[in-house]
């Protein structure tokens, strides 16, 4: 069964959504916003202010290599060196053709008896920019890591703060084993992380979680790259 707006307020004030708007939110400070906040069959959440990507002046490089010689994006591997920090309170450009992972300025608590599909907002992709987010499956809690891509040959600009995404939520039975119970590998996911298939074998030997700063260094050097990396995308 779907969720309406009435239901998924009722699901967040038991904590489901934090911070949660209970009403559609267009406006920030008499400025005009993406929208976000609760609508009718969904909730629409907002982009956080962290980035990560391969640097423009990076891209260069690996461009000017034989394809043979480049490394490869691998899922089950990915290549974790090439990836920069970035922070902004304000807004961040994709490089043509590019693509960023970045979060959800929400944290997630999901029943056990629920699961959220994300779709795209039609204001981005009227604009070419195409959002992806996997299911937040019964059980799971996290802040949610969101894929971006740049389908156009035009630098393209994300919103920090506001709507980015609208999750659509169904209950059903519960299920036998939820997220929690298989021990899924983002769980209490603090932040962007990418695919840690690779890390799966070493955390069942240390049995360590992610932790709080993985893939993360300090706000004061992410802002320096932003600037930089602003630079680089307006050439």
């Amino acid at each position: 069964m779907i969720l309406s707006d009435r239901q998924i307020v009722k699901l967040c004030q038991a904590g489901m959504i934090t911070p949660f708007e209970p009403k559609q939110i267009r406006r920030i400070e008499e400025n005009k916003a993406i929208s976000f906040g609760t609508s009718s069959f969904g909730y629409d959440i907002r982009l956080g202010e962290e980035f990560k990507a391969i640097s423009p002046s990076k891209l260069t490089q690996l461009e000017s290599l034989p394809l043979l010689e480049r490394p490869i994006m691998d899922p089950k591997n990915p290549p974790h060196e090439l990836f920069t920090d970035y922070f902004t309170a304000d807004s961040f450009l994709v490089p043509p053709h590019g693509f960023v992972l970045t979060r959800s300025l929400e944290h997630f608590s999901i029943p056990d008896d629920t699961i959220g599909i994300c779709l795209g907002k039609s204001t981005y992709a009227r604009c070419g920019i195409i959002v992806n987010i996997t299911p937040l499956e019964p059980g799971w809690r996290g802040i949610l890591t969101i894929e971006i891509s740049n389908t156009t040959p035009l630098p393209a600009k994300l919103y920090a703060g506001e709507g980015i995404a609208q999750i659509i939520f169904f209950t059903g039975e519960q299920p036998d084993i939820s997220y929690n119970n298989k021990g899924g590998l983002y769980q209490d996911q603090p932040g962007i992380l990418m695919s840690r298939i690779a890390a799966e074998k070493s955390a069942e030997k240390t049995d360590q979680k992610p932790k709080q700063n993985e893939f993360n260094r300090t706000r004061e050097y992410i802002a320096n790259n932003t600037l930089q990396w602003e630079l680089d995308c307006l050439g």
